[in-house]
């Protein structure tokens, strides 16, 4: 990048300023010159570059700002800033060459989507400081080997260096830098140094905006930087009084007074912290605030401002909400952090909950973080109960469920019209709701009710530690909840039933293709709450929150528990962020028919486990029949009620081998159809069944159907599965079914709860001592009490 003055060969104006960046010259005095320059030249012009014009997809017609997060993906004109404490090392002098490299890679990636990308940034003071102390403590090495004679160098004292002088040495070599990056991506970078002059005079302001669509025009990314080597001290002027008034007194000004200008959908600012706190950054109180709305500046209290840079974040706010009032959309959030520096351009394009976003229209109902902390509040509230308190909200909540049955059923009719076409035929039978649902839903919340009377405060175990001084182990809540489930709505009373029977708070996400039938047994479920003013208890989540946003809620939220498809549990896993997650990532189940199954049995067995409703996580996915079976009739009866069920047959690969023409090998041995699918597999034993479960399974339920006691007996003690069943259909691995009234889910982890998790599993313990006035030093050595760690008998609770 340079600038050069001469005689514009295109507009024949005398001699003025041009700007050149790799092939590409602009006149600054006509910016929109293909206007004025001679078709030769335009032509001259063109064949110079290599640049592509391409068409760009995304469009949007800019006028009002953005109302929420996810809205962001659609912005086309962007405008990134990046303040001093992100560009400059942590010592003030020189580049952060790592982060830069990885923003210009950001910001490349969004280019190349077809968006128009401009970059304002800092960075020329703290590189001509770098280069300016190399060449004075270069200069003063030299003087002093002339002038001492000695071999040894004193101790050399560094002036300080006047900032203005600094940027003039840096900026030069600040742009070289950034093109050199953009060239790795091919993209083409043009320098445009302002001044606050540039946008009082309404010339230099029409020539700057020509200049600037026209590099965007042309596939180049502006950067754009105030001049430092000759910028004025700020006027004292009525700083930021309305749309066309706002002093360029910093690069945060002058981003806000860019965006406005270039009519751009969006502005990011990146500075050294995470985004806007409710009190300054690093207190003990300071929340983040998600979204920032006009007029709540007032509840804020701004701290100091960063390292480096003219601005604090004070400056920032006023900047952005001028910039909001403008029209466009602002996100502050940090550009620094190593952990999310290498993405935080892209993930708050794609609506990813980063930093603070800045928005005029406030959402109907509370917010996420709000919701969090009502749930938190509700569960604790909700635990002090009486057991017998809480077995009545769920009886009411089960009565609700018939009584309120032909609103449900509407509200349900509402989603399965709006799904049809768009869901597969699994995905609408669980969508459905039915009469006969909701009462064999009102007969689990009904067991959970029993049940919960005695699970909260119950006592595990009781130790006299010494004399006066007794140890209880009880049973306490987990905390907040948080369930996502897809396509089920029947689960979310389930799931409330059992929160409320254990005590905790509870967040629920619901897909949309349930949303009429989630919000009416929401409601529901609040009124059964309100019985005993515990309403907040239970909160279902209707704003845009991604699921990705819900897991990084870490100091909210105690437990996440994926209700759905594989690829969602596998999704929430690798999003969770400190969260525990409870569930399973595969249905894997296996049954295994020995030579010694009874003919009567296996049919019965294979039918159920498969065919009575293939989409279930518990479903039959491989079948494993031992070799001596293979043609005999007991083999041919398995095969004709599978073609009678209409269910596709995948050979496994020894399977394959004995068959001439076998069915469709299978692709995977690790594969869950969830339909009307089935992996048949040959072994030669037992054992080699249960090597196969363990290498091919996900440890969810698996099955052996045989009449020898002892080899059942094996296999039940050696399967490493969460359920292992012994002639019974893998349909019964189930919460109901298991008698627990209900389940939150299915877990195949090895800590805390495995398989069917009921009531139990969401119950964690906590610790009561009961002293006198009892300190450790009293059972030193020369202390006057022992320990006598004596076990108590547990009292037992009456649960009448």
């Amino acid at each position: 990048m340079f600038f050069l003055r001469f005689v514009c060969e295109g507009c024949r104006e005398g001699e003025h300023t041009v700007i050149w960046s790799m092939r590409i010259g602009f006149c600054l005095l006509y910016p929109s010159f293909y206007s004025h320059v001679q078709p030769s030249a335009i032509r001259h012009v063109r064949s110079w570059s290599n640049i592509p014009f391409i068409t760009v997809p995304l469009s949007r017609t800019h006028g009002k700002s953005f109302a929420h997060r996810s809205e962001l993906k659609h912005a086309k004109r962007i405008v990134v800033k990046l303040g001093s404490a992100v560009v400059t090392r942590g010592d003030e002098c020189g580049l952060a060459l790592g982060r830069l490299a990885s923003i210009v890679e950001q910001v490349s990636v969004l280019q190349n989507q077809g968006r128009e990308m401009m970059l304002v940034t800092s960075g020329a003071v703290a590189f001509g400081k770098q280069r300016l102390r190399h060449e004075i403590l270069l200069s003063q090495s030299v003087r002093q080997a002339l002038h001492s004679g000695q071999n040894h160098l004193k101790e050399m004292a560094i002036p300080v260096l006047e900032a203005r002088a600094c940027a003039a040495a840096g900026q030069s070599g600040l742009m070289a830098l950034y093109e050199a990056m953009f060239t790795q991506y091919s993209i083409c970078a043009a320098q445009i140094l302002v001044t606050n002059l540039d946008f009082h005079d309404e010339q230099k302001r029409r020539n700057l905006n020509g200049t600037l669509h026209e590099l965007l025009r042309m596939n180049i990314v502006p950067i754009v930087n105030t001049n430092d080597a000759v910028v004025p001290p700020a006027e004292p002027n009525s700083d930021l009084q309305g749309v066309n008034v706002i002093s360029v007194k910093d690069n945060d000004s002058l981003a806000a007074r860019l965006a406005v200008e270039m009519k751009t959908d969006l502005l990011i600012v990146l500075s050294d912290v995470e985004g806007l706190f409710d009190s300054p950054p690093g207190s003990d109180d300071a929340k983040l605030i998600d979204i920032f709305y006009p007029g709540d500046q007032q509840s804020v209290t701004f701290g100091t401002k960063s390292r480096v840079g003219m601005g604090g974040m004070e400056a920032k706010v006023k900047a952005a909400l001028w910039a909001l009032q403008g029209g466009t959309s602002v996100v502050i959030a940090n550009g620094t952090h190593p952990k999310v520096s290498g993405h935080v351009i892209t993930d708050i394009v794609e609506g990813k909950k980063v930093g603070t976003f800045f928005s005029e229209v406030k959402p109907a109902g509370p917010t996420v973080e709000q919701q969090g902390e009502m749930a938190r509040s509700g569960g604790r509230m909700l635990a002090t109960l009486e057991p017998e308190q809480r077995a009545e909200i769920i009886h009411h909540l089960a009565d609700l469920l018939t009584d309120q049955r032909d609103e449900i059923l509407l509200a349900n009719k509402k989603d399965l019209e709006e799904a049809e076409g768009r869901l597969a035929a699994p995905l609408l039978k669980r969508l459905s709701l039915s009469t006969s649902k909701l009462n064999s839903l009102a007969i689990g919340l009904r067991q959970i009710a029993a049940s919960s009377q005695d699970s909260v405060g119950r006592v595990l175990r009781r130790t006299r530690i010494a004399k006066d001084l007794e140890l209880e182990q009880v049973t306490v809540p987990i905390g907040v909840l948080l369930v996502i489930f897809e396509s089920r709505p029947d689960c979310l009373p389930q799931v409330a039933a059992l929160a409320i029977a254990s005590g905790n708070g509870l967040l629920l996400k619901g897909g949309k293709e349930a949303s009429h039938s989630n919000r009416i047994l929401h409601l529901l479920t609040q009124e059964a709450l309100s019985i005993h003013g515990v309403k907040e208890a239970v909160q279902l989540v209707n704003t845009r929150e991604e699921v990705e946003d819900l897991c990084r809620l870490d100091k909210m939220i105690d437990l996440i528990i994926p209700r759905g498809s594989s690829q969602l549990v596998r999704d929430i896993q690798k999003a969770a962020k400190g969260i525990p997650v409870m569930g399973h990532s595969e249905g894997i189940c296996h049954m295994y028919v020995d030579s010694e199954a009874s003919v009567d049995k296996v049919t019965r067995l294979v039918r159920d486990s498969k065919c009575e409703y293939p989409a279930a996580c518990n479903a039959l996915e491989t079948l494993l029949i031992h070799r001596d079976l293979l043609r005999t009739p007991l083999f041919d009866q398995i095969i004709d009620m599978l073609r009678v069920e209409q269910v596709k047959i995948h050979a496994g690969p020894k399977f394959a081998s004995y068959l001439t023409f076998s069915p469709s090998e299978v692709k995977s041995l690790r594969t869950e159809y969830g339909d009307l699918e089935l992996c048949i597999e040959v072994v030669d034993s037992v054992q080699d069944a249960i090597d196969h479960i363990h290498k091919y399974g996900s440890s969810h339920t698996d099955v052996i159907v045989t009449e020898n006691e002892k080899t059942a007996e094996f296999f039940l003690q050696h399967v490493d599965s969460a359920c292992v069943f012994w002639n019974a259909s893998t349909r019964f691995s189930d919460g109901y079914r298991f008698g627990l009234g209900a389940e939150v889910g299915i877990s195949t982890s090895r800590i805390h709860a495995r398989g069917p998790v009921g009531l139990e599993g969401l119950l964690t313990t906590k610790w009561l001592l009961r002293g006198q006035d009892h300190v450790v030093s009293d059972f030193s050595e020369h202390g006057s009490l022992k320990y006598l760690h004596e076990n108590l008998p547990i009292p037992q609770r009456n649960t009448n």
